[in-house]
């Protein structure tokens, strides 16, 4: 499957790239409010979600560096993130689908804190190499659909004006590189490119050939 995912994993690196040098952009400017540093771990308390090429390309890398009984003691913490990422977001649609304005569910699911199961005990990612676009733009100033977003451990105060990152425009790139992906694996799962889930999600997916609903023309012909 690797071969398959290979030329988008490319399109995604090339995508981190431009992120990293983006924030690096703005740490030049404003080295004084940026505080990231080795063992600061706020950004890994934080809901986020991953497109679907995110997705599988850190499942890749996680296998990558996590087997045996390192992954068997890894699973539990895992699944019992994911549990706790779907009771909150099962909460929120009950209260949308009550009536609740969705912008005041969305802030108060931006005050939830669960912990990333990459996390590691003296606050390093285990898997820092390859962290998701949220992480990266953690610490500087973002926009997603004209609401700004500031890192509360910043030196950047509310209501100045600073370069700001907007989402939106990296968030379109995902879904494009995701939308080419799903095209070229003959999937009948046409709109699996418009899926977001937690990271803790995508390091228990197997994404094989029958969670990707990859058809087998042989078969199909002889039915």
């Amino acid at each position: 499957m690797e071969n398959i995912f290979e030329p988008y994993f490319q399109k995604y690196e090339d995508l981190l790239a431009t992120v990293d040098k983006l924030f690096n952009q703005v740490k030049g400017e404003y080295p004084e409010c940026i505080k990231c540093k080795t063992g600061c771990s706020d950004c890994c308390w934080a809901l986020f979600d991953l497109s679907l090429i995110e997705a599988i390309y850190i499942k890749h890398q996680f296998r990558k560096k996590i087997n045996g009984v390192a992954l068997e003691r890894m699973l539990t913490d895992i699944n019992r993130t994911d549990r706790k990422i779907y009771m909150i977001k099962r909460k929120a649609q009950q209260e949308l689908t009550e009536g609740k304005n969705e912008v005041e569910i969305l802030a108060e699911m931006g005050q939830e804190r669960v912990k990333c199961p990459l996390l590691t005990t003296d606050d390093t990612c285990l898997l820092y190499e390859y962290r998701p676009i949220t992480c990266r733009l953690y610490g500087i100033p973002t926009d997603i659909g004209g609401i700004s977003h500031i890192c509360g451990k910043t030196g950047f105060v509310e209501g100045e004006k600073y370069p700001t990152v907007k989402l939106g425009i990296i968030q379109n790139r995902l879904y494009e590189i995701s939308s080419e992906l799903v095209k070229s694996l003959n999937t009948k799962y046409i709109k699996m490119a418009e899926m977001l889930v937690p990271l803790s999600m995508a390091l228990l997916t197997e994404y094989n050939e029958e969670y990707l609903g990859i058809k087998d023309e042989e078969k199909d012909e002889k039915k």
